[in-house]
């Protein structure tokens, strides 16, 4: 029985390891339909198909478009179906995703990969990974979310370096079949595990703010909103650029870091390695912002958000030294842990949970949407030789002024 008390990480941890451990594991086996891990093909690929980088973009933006089409339907059966069974139906899929990558046939097929992996990756595994967490847990939903959405830094962390390897050894192709077989023999076994005998919940929002023994000082949360609520409130609107943001920036710096990089002067295997930095500052930042959380709200810290990405991009553009690009790394992986720790638990805050799988699908979708415009874009940049200060200036004031809306936004909230 969970308690509103505020328990340390180590205590919470082991008091709910199987669900946790869970969303860890989701989250990590997103990473097969994640950017980042997709750009790492993006060479070979590339070389194959004898696809420029504007083309690879578009190839990747149709097909990212298509998951986001169909995420607000698939990511809203979260809430009218058992999440074991929901589990193993989006481990099979990405199974599914990495086969169809492994065996693609031509350029325009790629269209279809792509949907697969977004879909069952950076859509629908992600989804599950974060929205199995708020919808279990009532209180402490800061630290659950913190400590599933590690899984993000650590396949960013572990599987470019395991990809890479692989690839050199025996090909693009294979490497995806053996990703498959990693899903297969793996993930889906231990999600079935995991969840065996695992209680779901179902909390009323009513009882969850009303609790006198609730120290935080969270804002009451709204009782069940459905997401045609959501629609006609116009303090979402406020808040959905910040929300976008990172979707589409980080996106396309992921998926043409290592031209940038070139551009720069900075050599593949120097900010390939900096993704350990990346994955660092992630738990770092998610750690302490779920701790925070859970004693100060979403709200507040939400406004606060895009601090590092605002630094960050502008250290890319302006810093000329390596160094840079370890740095810009390490604060755009603490955006990234800021970022998947807030969101949810923001959206549960103000909506309520009742619903909390649709209207998570639903913001998914619209930020799957960012992302699959990042690459093209930047792609199109690139190719127009347009200069990384350009580009890095554009996207600060994109970010300032997110974060002045927000500001506007609040008193709606």
């Amino acid at each position: 029985m969970q308690t509103p008390t505020q328990p340390g990480y180590i205590t919470f941890a082991l008091a709910n390891r199987s669900i946790l451990a869970f969303g860890f594991l989701m989250a990590l086996g997103s990473s097969f339909g994640q950017t980042f891990f997709i750009g790492i093909f993006s060479p070979n690929i590339e070389a194959e198909f004898g696809l420029s980088h504007s083309e690879w973009g578009a190839i990747y933006m149709a097909g990212t478009l298509m998951s986001a089409a169909t995420l607000t339907y698939t990511g809203r059966w979260i809430d009218h179906t058992p999440l074991r069974t929901y589990a193993t139906i989006v481990c099979g899929f990405l199974a599914i995703a990495c086969l169809a990558a492994a065996f693609t046939p031509t350029a325009w097929f790629l269209i279809f990969t792509i949907y697969c992996l977004r879909q069952a990756g950076q859509g629908l595994a992600s989804h599950t990974a974060v929205t199995g967490m708020i919808k279990y847990f009532r209180y402490n939903r800061g630290k659950a979310v913190a400590l599933a959405t590690l899984g993000f830094p650590a396949g960013r962390a572990l599987l470019p370096i395991a990809a890479i390897a692989s690839i050199t050894m025996i090909g693009w192709r294979e490497t995806y079949v053996a990703c498959a077989v990693v899903v297969l023999l793996i993930l889906l076994p231990a999600v079935i595990f995991l969840l065996n005998g695992v209680a779901e919940q179902e909390y009323t929002p009513e009882e969850s703010s009303k609790s006198e023994n609730n120290k935080s000082t969270i804002r009451p949360l709204a009782v069940n909103h459905s997401l045609s609520d959501v629609l006609r409130d116009p303090g979402f609107y406020f808040f959905l650029p910040a929300i976008l943001a990172p979707s589409f920036f980080d996106t396309a710096l992921s998926f043409h870091l290592l031209s940038v990089a070139s551009l720069k002067t900075w050599s593949a295997e120097w900010v390939t390695s900096g993704y350990a930095i990346y994955a660092l500052a992630t738990i770092a930042a998610s750690m302490w912002i779920g701790a925070l959380v859970d004693r100060l709200g979403a709200l507040r810290l939400f406004i606060l958000s895009l601090i590092p990405y605002i630094i960050g991009t502008l250290l890319l553009g302006f810093m000329q030294h390596t160094a840079g690009a370890w740095i810009f790394l390490a604060l755009y992986g603490m955006g990234s842990g800021i970022k998947a720790t807030l969101i949810p638990v923001l959206l549960s805050e103000i909506y309520g949970t009742r619903y909390i799988g649709t209207i998570r699908s639903f913001v998914a979708t619209l930020s799957v949407f960012g992302s699959a415009l990042g690459p093209p874009v930047l792609g199109l940049a690139l190719d127009l030789d347009v200069s990384v200060m350009t580009m890095t200036l554009t996207a600060t004031t994109y970010f300032i002024a997110s974060s002045l809306l927000m500001i506007i936004g609040k008193r709606y909230w």
